[in-house]
């Protein structure tokens, strides 16, 4: 998309609700408190037809010192250099205030195209803050409601020529590049190159395709610093203070030639020391991030060791069929490393059974110490996590296993492994017909998963394992 929109405001004025309203979804999370958004988050916006970027920002505040207040203010700076409009917003039931003022003349400082947005108007306690918003001199205020929709098609109107005037400089741009692009083509077709024109396999389409990798961990461990060193770039806000980080903040990334996206998530402590509720919806928030992710890397604080919950969410992860990269940061001013190396392997090898040889990472996401083996291994176990099995060699493997060691009996009969297959890849997942799909033993279920992760190299991501009746044909 050619047009960039951004939000910006005070703080508890609605930009993060009119952000969830124009991308459709509830991305961005809302709550009464103010300043609740930290970091600027971008996706893609849709209003009466019009698509465009955009990008939901920390609240403004007149703060340009180190504080989180300053910090966010930087945020938003940031956020609107990538801006080709911003959208003040102003709560129209309160009417302006002197923070409005000031936001609004550093705003036409800019020198770029801006609109009024007075949010809250659905009913007539808005009409004197609307009568109001004239004197910040940005032109007509766009009255709405973002929490209820109304108004939208006005500010469907005041964008439509701006989007559609990117979109058409995008356009006779892309006409060139695409002329560009064929006149090479050529030029290599002539000179005998193997081009590879339109021949593109299922793996090359899927590399097309961002890889999902969502980092999470315990508060404080340095999530946000490790996505700012990949990106080279202050996209998170960082810091001493424990839970900076609320809203999970998606970023697109390219590494080797992948295409990746990022997602920077909040920190995760006990379930019982969780009660402010904003900390609440911060982790509903960063296990969606979880669902939604192919790669989950978690982060964990070589200083304080491998603690009970770091093994909570891996093994959430897991469940959630995840491929997992351990991070182990802050390597760079740990001491007695071999014995920590040590504790924390055992650790996986007797709290984590179910996945084996998950890759255990050592790196300093502050100094961007072995961020390109962490890389390695994320993309390494990304395609494990996408194996597929051949079925023919899959049932002569069976075979072969059922040989050193059946199936125990059944009331004195053999239970007979029938057939087997991979179903579905991500995680890789196996069918088991069986003569008794009830009887079946876990024991002989969980010594087929660990021969199959040997035999076959799927170490590091889940296995799910279905186990079926197959049919009699006798039954009849």
């Amino acid at each position: 998309m050619a047009f960039t929109v951004a939000i910006i405001g005070r703080p508890n004025v609605g930009k993060s609700t009119l952000f969830n309203r124009l991308v459709g979804k509830k991305l961005a999370l809302v709550h009464d408190t103010p300043g609740l958004t930290r970091d600027w988050r971008e996706a893609d916006g849709h209003l009466l037809g019009l698509d465009f970027n955009v990008i939901d920002t920390a609240g403004l505040e007149e703060s340009f010192d180190a504080s989180i207040q300053g910090r966010m203010r930087r945020q938003t700076e940031q956020a609107l250099a990538r801006a080709d409009i911003a959208l003040l917003v102003i709560d129209a039931r309160v009417g302006v205030t002197p923070m409005d003022r000031h936001f609004a003349d550093w705003i036409r400082r800019q020198k770029m195209p801006s609109a009024l947005i007075a949010n809250k108007c659905e009913n007539k306690a808005s009409i004197s803050g609307m009568y109001e918003a004239y004197e910040l001199g940005l032109g007509e205020p766009i009255a709405i409601s973002a929490e209820h929709g109304h108004g939208m098609d006005d500010l469907f109107t005041m964008l439509r020529p701006h989007v559609d005037k990117a979109d058409k400089e995008a356009s006779l741009l892309g006409e060139g590049e695409e002329q560009e692009n064929l006149e090479k083509y050529f030029e290599l077709y002539e000179e005998g190159a193997n081009t590879g024109f339109g021949d593109q396999d299922d793996t090359e389409e899927d590399k097309n395709n961002p890889v999902k990798i969502a980092i999470v961990g315990r508060p404080n461990v340095g999530k946000s610093t490790l996505l700012n060193t990949m990106l080279g770039e202050e996209r998170s806000m960082t810091g001493p203070e424990a839970g900076i980080t609320r809203d999970a903040v998606h970023v697109d990334w390219e590494y080797a030639g992948r295409k990746l996206r990022l997602v920077d998530t909040a920190g995760l402590r006990r379930k019982a020391r969780i009660v402010d509720e904003i900390e609440k919806m911060a982790v509903v928030d960063t296990l969606r991030a979880i669902r939604l992710a192919q790669v989950v890397v978690i982060m964990i604080d070589a200083e304080r060791m491998f603690e009970k919950q770091d093994l909570v969410i891996a093994s959430h992860a897991i469940e959630e069929g995840r491929a997992v990269v351990i991070a182990v940061n802050k390597w760079d001013v740990v001491k007695h490393r071999d014995e920590i190396l040590e504790e924390i392997k055992y650790q996986l090898d007797t709290s984590l059974p179910q996945v084996r040889g998950i890759h255990v990472v050592t790196i300093s996401a502050l100094n961007g110490l072995r961020l390109d083996k962490l890389m390695q291994s994320i993309l390494t176990t990304y395609d494990l996590w996408n194996k597929r099995v051949p079925t023919g060699k899959l049932n002569r493997w069976l075979h072969a296993m059922e040989e050193k060691n059946p199936a125990p009996l059944v009331h004195g009969r053999p239970n007979r492994l029938r057939y087997m297959t991979q179903i579905k890849a991500r995680p890789p997942t196996f069918g088991l017909w069986v003569g008794r799909a009830g009887d079946y033993a876990e024991t002989h279920r969980r010594y087929l998963i660990n021969n199959l992760r040997r035999d076959f190299d799927i170490p590091a991501t889940p296995i799910r394992f279905i186990v079926k009746a197959s049919k009699n044909p006798y039954v009849d």
